[in-house]
């Protein structure tokens, strides 16, 4: 019993150690605050441009496949995903319960719900995925590597968004999480905001005090396996420029210093942890 008893008090005072390390010398225990930063710098590590206004059909994202080969599709999937209660038996639930974000809806019937494109497929083209070949495409339109990307709402709310950008459209609740999932999934998938856009996200998130986890970066090709005029590529990898100019007019960047391996190759002149903004 002693033993156990000693066991238990070498423990408590680990932790404390632990704990009174943290506060002398400031580092955050498990790691939780030290992968999160402030919103606002992902949204201004996003290029700004004007948008595409041509070339898009859905059809050029093909969706609902099952890229991971276990037999659910992808709608399938985000249903799972996004349950509040049920079980799983095989690709559907049974017994389920859905909460839409937008508007707060539940439902018990699937059917009832879309699956949306955090950022709509036409956004996403008219935001640079007009460069991308069509696996990119396809991995976009069935992103579960990231949370936000892909949600279960209300079959209304999803149409009255309709491929709307914040500027245009908002839920009536939830709008610091609207606005960090949209600047999540444009900065996984190094899509560009136009001004309009930029200026509406920003409003939002100067009122929005909670930090946001660094989304993981999507893989993505441009169309052409080439690299553009003046720059050199690796397979799997961006090309190299000479200049960030020059990767920003080929459609490349922003590069976060600690994420992105591409950040080694520019300069950060205002030393902010981000090139080719």
């Amino acid at each position: 019993m002693s033993g156990v008893l000693r066991g238990r008090s070498s423990v408590r005072i680990s932790l404390v150690a632990v704990v009174m390390a943290a506060l002398t010398f400031g580092f955050a225990p498990f790691g939780s605050a030290a992968t999160k930063v402030d919103p606002i710098r992902i949204l201004n590590s996003l290029p700004v441009s004007s948008e595409a206004t041509s070339g898009y059909s859905r059809a050029l994202f093909s969706h609902w496949s099952d890229l991971d080969a276990d037999g659910c599709d992808t709608r399938e999937e985000v249903l799972i995903q996004e349950r509040v209660s049920g079980q799983v038996s095989g690709c559907k639930v049974v017994n389920g319960k859905w909460v839409s974000q937008f508007d707060g809806v539940s439902t018990t019937n699937s059917s009832n719900f879309d699956i949306d494109h955090f950022v709509p497929l036409k956004e996403a083209w008219d935001s640079g995925a007009w460069r991308w070949d069509r696996g990119t495409r396809q991995r976009y339109a069935n992103d579960l590597g990231y949370a936000l990307s892909l949600i279960a709402v209300s079959a209304s709310s999803n149409r009255s968004k309709g491929a709307r950008d914040p500027a245009q459209w908002l839920p009536n609740q939830n709008r610091c999480r609207y606005a960090k999932s949209w600047i999540g999934v444009k900065f996984r998938w190094r899509l560009s905001v136009d001004s309009r856009e930029k200026r509406s996200l920003d409003r939002i998130l100067a009122n929005c005090s909670e930090r946001m986890k660094i989304p993981p970066r999507a893989s993505t090709k441009t169309a052409t396996l080439t690299a553009p005029s003046g720059g050199t590529s690796q397979a799997g990898a961006d090309p190299r420029f000479g200049t960030c100019g020059a990767a920003i007019k080929a459609g490349f960047g922003p590069y976060l210093k600690g994420t992105d391996s591409q950040y080694s190759w520019y300069i950060d002149r205002d030393r902010d942890g981000v090139v080719c903004e």
